[in-house]
C-alpha cells in the first residue's frame, strides 16, 4: 500500500506542476511574450514547483526520522 502511495503523490505533484506550468506560459502569452519566453517561464515554473514538493518531502523525512 505503500508503494501505491507514494506513486499516487509522484503522480498528483507532476500533475499539479504542468498544469502551473500551463497556466505561467498561457499568462506569458497574454502579457505578449514571445513563444520561447513563455516556454522559459513554464519551463521555470515546472522546476519551481518540483523543487518545492522535494523541499517539502526532505523536511517531512527530517521531522519524521
Amino acid at each position: 500500500m505503500t508503494v501505491a502511495v507514494v506513486l499516487l503523490t509522484i503522480a498528483l505533484v507532476i500533475v499539479v506542476g504542468l498544469l502551473a506550468a500551463a497556466g505561467a506560459g498561457k499568462l506569458a502569452r497574454m502579457d505578449g511574450a514571445t513563444y520561447p519566453t513563455a516556454l522559459t517561464r513554464a519551463a521555470i515554473t515546472f522546476a519551481a514547483v518540483i523543487t518545492l514538493a522535494a523541499s517539502v518531502t526532505a523536511a517531512l523525512a527530517a521531522l519524521l526520522a
